[in-house]
């Protein structure tokens, strides 16, 4: 019998009369891993917040390093020094810093009062450009106001915040008198003041403009809730009238011929500026030529530092360059969703989803076109292309999410603890509770 018990005790019980060490659980490793942490890193309370400050002010200060090295030829071209379109670009960038900087500091409700006024004074702008002798045409589109000297001004790029806001506050007014179940409530005014504004833009033959306008107004209606059938009218209606005003326009078909064209053609043919763009991304292989290196820039390509700086991007920094460009646009984009999706205040989900959806639809129209995948819609790159009346309210915008991320209880929460002078009170705090435990008696628990 103890020759049978001894026989079924187990050895390191034996020996040590413990028990048998546990197998330690071997790390998470590999592609699962890296995944989940990547999961919980986007998971915490100030990744969106981060992520928007860095993306932004990335593409803004690489859209600053390109515009110098894509407007160099043309400035020259018009005698004038190389640095002219970049010290323009630099003096925006600063603008819009301070603008991006008192918007990320403003509550919500500021921005909601601000509204109406920022509305009101687009549309006399807009109206103000089609009066001859006030307007300025531009390769066709009656759609700037001269300030004096080198200085103009498109009052249809304000249009797009002042649309966001207006909507936002209006839809969110009208949520929180459960008034957007209705399909009329949720159409008027809304897209009736869209198309005005519309209307405004097609009169100077903007048509790029009224493209990003139109996708606005859907981004709005769709963070909404509208109903697909609702939907599904209203860009039934959209869709009629662009075909429309494209078939109406040779210029306009025209474009739509120049979709994947690879031969530009004599001098002032068409499709000139598309080829090009091919050529230029085509020549720029894995990394590039190299920062000022551009041959197309050269006036091979037209509009190089605006409309199509994303291709000098992709000749002088290679396929790596543009893959960055696109990530951080992706990112930009991923954040403003999150803070669209993570809010339980209407107008802040309504102005996020909004502001998300103009920048993202039109860095896609405008590298849609460049890659010869979309007709060429002539409307720059957010935050990247040359143009200060398009980078001040596109920073202005960003600013806004950045406030609207910040304001996310968990994040509030996250930043107050980060504040200076937080740390030492609290270890202060500690170390009073650890000598109050201390001077207890020893039966005290």
């Amino acid at each position: 019998m103890p020759s049978k018990i001894a026989g079924t005790r187990r050895p390191s019980a034996a020996r040590g009369g413990g028990r048998a060490p546990a197998t330690p659980r071997r790390a998470r490793g590999g592609v699962r891993g890296a995944y989940e942490r990547l999961r919980k890193a986007w998971d915490r309370p100030l990744t969106a917040y981060y992520v928007i400050i860095g993306a932004g002010l990335l593409i803004t200060t690489l859209g600053l390093v390109m515009v110098y090295s894509a407007s160099m030829i043309t400035a020259l071209r018009y005698d004038l020094v190389p640095s002219y379109f970049f010290r323009k670009q630099f003096f925006a960038a600063l603008l819009g810093t301070g603008l991006l900087l008192v918007a990320s500091r403003m509550p919500v409700k500021l921005h909601r009062a601000l509204a109406y006024p920022i509305l009101a004074g687009a549309v006399f702008l807009m109206v103000l450009v089609q009066i001859p002798g006030i307007g300025h045409a531009v390769n066709g589109n009656q759609n700037w106001i001269s300030l004096g000297g080198p200085f103009q001004l498109q009052p249809s790029e304000f249009g797009k915040l002042g649309l966001i806001l207006w909507g936002a506050d209006l839809l969110a007014r009208k949520q929180d008198m459960r008034l957007l179940t209705q399909w009329k409530h949720m159409l008027v005014p809304l897209v009736p003041g869209a198309f005005m504004l519309l209307g405004l833009i097609m009169l100077g033959g903007d048509m790029g403009t009224s493209i990003i306008l139109a996708a606005i107004l859907f981004g709005l209606l769709w963070t909404a809730g509208a109903p697909t059938r609702l939907f599904v009218g209203v860009l039934t209606v959209a869709g009629a009238i662009g075909v429309l005003l494209i078939k109406t326009s040779s210029n306009r078909m025209k474009r739509f011929d120049c979709i994947g064209a690879t031969d530009p053609g004599g001098e002032g043919a068409p499709c000139l500026q598309a080829a090009h763009g091919i050529y230029a991304l085509a020549s720029g292989g894995w990394f590039g030529s190299g920062l000022g290196a551009s041959v197309e820039k050269w006036g091979q390509l037209p509009e190089a530092h605006t409309d199509f700086i994303f291709a000098v991007t992709g000749e002088e920094l290679g396929l790596a360059g543009t893959l960055s460009v696109l990530a951080l646009f992706a990112a930009l984009g991923y954040a403003g969703i999150r803070v669209a999706g993570g809010t339980e205040d209407p107008f802040v989900r309504f102005a996020a989803g909004g502001v998300t959806t103009w920048i993202t639809a039109q860095a896609v129209i405008n590298i849609g076109a460049v890659l010869g995948l979309l007709p060429i819609a002539g409307v720059p790159l957010p935050l990247f292309s040359y143009g200060g009346s398009a980078l001040l309210p596109t920073m202005f915008a960003v600013g806004l999410l950045i406030a609207f991320a910040r304001q996310e209880p968990a994040a509030k929460a996250a930043l107050a603890m980060r504040r200076p002078g937080w740390g030492k009170r609290a270890g202060k705090r500690w170390k009073s509770m650890r000598r109050r435990v201390k001077k207890r008696p020893s039966g005290e628990r």
